[in-house]
């Protein structure tokens, strides 16, 4: 829990049902920022969550589970709060806890999100939907409810995406296909948020360390269980050979770090790109190029290569000044 030195004198002034972040709001000496990320048990929104937290800020950490809210709630700056973001009365909770506890919310950080899909063929639609009720509509729903908050802080919304967001695959069509969502998404809300003093940006992870794809293939497992079958060995096999290749990733710390830049630099980017090699970084803005030559291809309209050249090079220089 959230738990400075003043707030446990005052503690001890008041009564036993005292809530830690009204008391942060309440010193006039003291200005903590809260930010919010969904979420926040394991992988790169645990990793975030506990580098802000480590370095002062309050976080309120969304989890589902009750076990899941004990473990944030055992880490100092730290408040659990239960969102499950494909359910619009837990979203509403939660509203109206943060608006009770008188912290204010600086930031939001949408970043709950979950792997699956694959190819057309042969994935029930039903796959393709579960992954946009949390990835898309998940996004959706929590921005429209905490954006007043933020607004009145005037403070900034971040959304994890993924470089599967650029490049996609048939073995994770749903998955790109909701990440790509919130490239568009992104630069929407960018625009709608602008007059309200309120910086929009999208983190842009590669391969990191995360639990993504093994919490994929345990809800593969639960519904073969739930349609009376059994877990083999072979699916046990597949499962340990995920987890192996998850742990075997970099941890995603350079994701934080990107994260840390648009939450809190005065000339937060709209986009980071984060790969955790120079490899994974030419095949995605590779790709991008690509799509670039592709989108002018046809029609009387196309560009010459100097012309393109020349859109490089003004949308370099604007950039780099705007970053300056």
């Amino acid at each position: 829990m959230f738990r400075p030195f003043f707030v446990l004198i005052l503690t001890l002034l008041t009564s036993g049902n005292f809530f830690f972040p009204t008391a942060i709001a309440m010193s006039p000496t003291l200005e903590v920022k809260s930010i919010l990320i969904t979420g926040a048990t394991t992988g790169i929104g645990r990793n975030l969550a506990e580098t802000l937290a480590a370095r002062g800020y309050h976080v309120y950490g969304g989890a589902r589970t009750d076990t899941e809210m004990k473990e944030l709630d055992a880490i100092s700056n730290i408040t659990a709060i239960r969102l499950d973001v494909t359910k619009q009365d837990q979203v509403d909770s939660a509203v109206q806890r943060v608006r009770e506890s008188g912290t204010g919310l600086y930031a939001l950080v949408n970043n709950a999100g979950i792997g699956g899909g694959g190819p057309v063929l042969t994935t029930p639609v039903e796959d393709q939907t579960s992954v946009y009720k949390v990835n898309v509509e998940g996004v959706y729903r929590v921005t429209k409810a905490f954006a007043p908050l933020v607004i009145e802080a005037k403070g900034r919304i971040t959304i994890t995406g993924s470089v599967a967001g650029i490049i996609s695959s048939s073995s994770y069509n749903a998955y790109s296909g909701s990440k790509h969502w919130i490239e568009a998404f992104t630069d929407g809300l960018a625009q709608e948020m602008k007059p309200f003093g309120v910086n929009v940006s999208v983190i842009e992870p590669g391969n990191y360390q995360s639990h993504i794809r093994r919490s994929s293939v345990l809800r593969a497992f639960d519904k073969v269980v739930a349609a009376g079958g059994e877990i083999t060995k072979e699916m046990q096999k597949q499962y340990d050979q995920t987890a192996a290749y998850e742990l075997s990733l970099k941890k995603p710390d350079e994701v934080s770090a990107a994260f840390i830049h648009a939450l809190f630099s005065d000339q937060p980017l709209r986009r980071y790109v984060v790969t955790p090699n120079a490899d994974s970084q030419k095949h995605t803005i590779g790709t991008k190029v690509q799509q670039l030559v592709q989108l002018n291809q046809w029609g009387p309209h196309a560009y010459s290569r100097d012309e393109l050249i020349g859109m490089l090079d003004y949308w370099m220089k604007t950039l780099d000044e705007f970053s300056d």
